[in-house]
């Protein structure tokens, strides 16, 4: 093995640590840990799972979930013992190589960009289906300013304004919860009880048989994006390695109980058939069933803090991953640049990505915005694949050298982790199976291509010196 392709010990503090602030406090964390999940895919997305998987949606978000767990033990694990504004990126550096962590960074920065986006989109046509007569692109610009400014500011701007967007979230969908339970167990008023006639009715628990439950399996995947943002931001905390053993701990059971159970409460109250439950989302769908007075503006406004909540948040991620990418080596220098503890041209350039990708979705509407939406389709799963390498790598080394700093540990390794990087694999031939998935799979194959050949190119231009 090259110099160069060695990953650096396990105690190396990436370069890009020490120029950012540690603004962040624990009750950031833990909100953004949180939050940072409860998005737009489960208020309604989750509504094209529920009507292929019919109630067997449960056990579909059931078994995501607990992958989902897993991986976001891997990740906590890493980034306790070594954390690092680049999270996984670093630890795929440190574990397989730098064309690795080139790879797993460049294609979540893409993805981030891309996905602010779309939310910006959403939040758009929010706002002015409130305000008839406005433009959509004008509130989409609004958003992109106010975000903008928000984290060109400093990291602890950025963490006030997740930890109210996350509390609201988390609000929401907590009343959400109890107000399904009491209806379920018939101590609402007005409202009895269904008991299990919309489990088992309907064409029964799996209506749409093995192919209906793998196609909300899928939705149910994907639906789960985000946990990475918490691993990311702990790296400028008061105390990274306390805040993300922390947040991690406490975050994904609870994360459980909101996926799991408010797909539980849905199916149970609302027919998995109801057309409302895609048309306008199956949060809206229960709270117009039990006949909740505005159950669509009540919806409206969760989901725009949700879509608001992720905008930030996506900023911010794609910034701190360019930044921590040129420090590294693997990007333009002139990105890495911190001033006053915020790397603010990785903020500009990452919020002018978003930015093109709006006006994109309006002037090629039919082939290139489609293009770019398929080939960040699957790349959450390749992320999720290199952090399961890299904690298989990373943890006998950690074992070995410094196992002062297993203060998080991933449960049953070496065993669970085999099981769980199976399981992406598994993901992945099952979204070649559906043709709804099969061109997101092969446009996010191409991406992860491309990028692994320029960082295998990199990394043999490293290794031969400078003058070669």
């Amino acid at each position: 093995m090259s110099r160069t392709s060695a990953p650096p010990p396990t105690d190396a503090a990436p370069p890009t640590d020490s120029a950012l602030t540690h603004g962040l406090k624990q009750r950031h964390l833990s909100m953004i840990a949180l939050g940072g999940v409860i998005g737009a895919g489960l208020f309604v997305g989750s509504g094209a799972g529920i009507a292929a998987a019919g109630p067997s949606v449960v056990i579909a978000y059931g078994i995501s979930g607990l992958l989902v767990m897993s991986v976001m033990r891997m990740l906590g694990e890493m980034s306790a013992a070594n954390p690092a504004s680049g999270s996984f990126s670093v630890h795929a550096e440190r574990a397989i190589g730098p064309w690795a962590g080139f790879t797993a960074g460049w294609a979540f920065w893409v993805l981030l960009c891309v996905a602010v986006g779309l939310e910006g989109i959403g939040a758009a046509q929010i706002v002015a289906g409130w305000l008839p007569g406005t433009p959509e692109w004008a509130w989409v610009a609004l958003f992109m300013v106010v975000f903008l400014g928000t984290n060109l500011a400093s990291v602890k701007n950025f963490g006030e304004f997740e930890f109210w967007f996350a509390a609201l979230k988390v609000i929401a969908i907590a009343l959400f919860l109890v107000l399904g339970v009491l209806a379920i167990l018939g101590a609402l008023p007005g409202t009895d009880s269904p008991g299990t006639s919309n489990l088992t009715g309907e064409g029964g628990f799996l209506p749409n048989g093995s192919n209906g439950f793998i196609i909300g399996l899928l939705a149910s995947v994907f639906a789960y994006g985000g946990l990475e943002t918490v691993t990311i931001a702990a790296a400028e905390s008061e105390n990274p390695v306390r805040g993300v053993a922390k947040a991690v701990r406490t975050a994904m059971w609870r994360i459980a109980v909101f996926y799991v159970g408010s797909m539980a409460v849905i199916v149970t109250l609302v027919p998995w058939d109801d057309p409302e439950v895609v048309k306008v989302g199956p949060f809206y769908a229960m709270l117009d069933h039990l006949g909740v007075g505005g159950a669509a503006e009540i919806m409206n406004v969760v989901i725009l803090i949700a879509l608001l909540s992720a905008m930030n948040a996506n900023i911010y991620g794609a910034s701190r991953m360019a930044c921590s990418l040129v420090a590294r080596g693997q990007g333009p220098k002139r990105l890495g640049t911190v001033s006053s503890g915020v790397p603010r041209n990785a903020v500009l350039v990452s919020s002018a990505f978003g930015f093109l990708c709006v006006l994109l979705s309006y002037w090629r509407p039919d082939d290139v915005f489609p293009w770019l939406l398929n080939m960040i389709g699957a790349v959450i799963l390749v992320v999720w694949i290199f952090i399961a390498v890299s904690q298989l790598v990373l943890r006998g080394r950690l074992e070995r050298d410094a196992p002062e700093k297993l203060v998080v540990r991933m449960w049953l390794f070496p065993g669970l982790t085999v099981v769980a990087l199976l399981a992406m694999l598994g993901v992945f031939l099952l979204m070649l199976r559906q043709p709804e998935t099969r061109d997101q799979l092969l446009a996010t194959g191409a991406l992860t291509a491309l990028l692994v050949a320029v960082g295998l190119v990199r990394q043999r231009r490293a290794a031969r010196g400078p003058g070669a």
